[in-house]
């Protein structure tokens, strides 16, 4: 057995839910509500916070180094998903009224949805209330604070779709 199968047996007995052939690297960290499904695998240094949410990752998945995934809303994460590095996604936002000093606004935790088939590139951030719909691509740096459309490639900030998937 290697070392990241003997991280992956630990994080079972923990109470984390994670589906068989799926490798955890012994380098991530996993907090709270998690639950990845079959085939996946989460690379050293990235980071799965539930915070008071959940987190639930399908089958074949891919979550690169230094990923961020937050969970206070609820992340839906679908089947065959890449997520490339530096990627942040995050199911919650803070109020902005002027009358309350920031640390003391409101959150909001709508959530977000990531169907099958979405590939988001490096350093991408999700905002919160987004449904990432099938087949979608997201480009490198690309800030997503409203729903795709699937099987449509997006980029910019905010990000925007270019073109259909052929």
């Amino acid at each position: 057995m290697n070392l990241n199968n003997i991280k992956t047996a630990i994080l079972r007995l923990q109470g984390f839910r994670i589906g068989s052939d799926s490798v955890v690297s012994r380098k991530a960290s996993l907090k709270g509500d998690v639950s990845i499904g079959s085939r996946t695998r989460v690379q050293a240094f990235a980071m799965l916070l539930a915070q008071n949410g959940s987190i639930k990752i399908g089958n074949d998945c891919t979550i690169q180094p230094y990923c961020m995934l937050y969970g206070a809303g609820g992340l839906s994460i679908g089947n065959g998903v890449r997520i490339a590095t530096q990627v942040v996604v995050i199911p919650a936002n803070h109020g902005i009224a002027k009358n309350s000093p920031i640390r003391k606004q409101v959150v909001t935790k709508i959530g977000i949805v990531i169907e099958d088939d979405v590939w988001i590139g490096a350093g991408a951030k999700i905002l919160d209330g987004v449904t990432l719909r099938k087949g979608s691509v997201i480009g490198a740096g690309a800030v997503v604070t409203k729903n795709t459309d699937a099987y449509c490639v997006y980029a910019g900030v905010p990000a925007k779709v270019i073109k259909p998937r052929k």
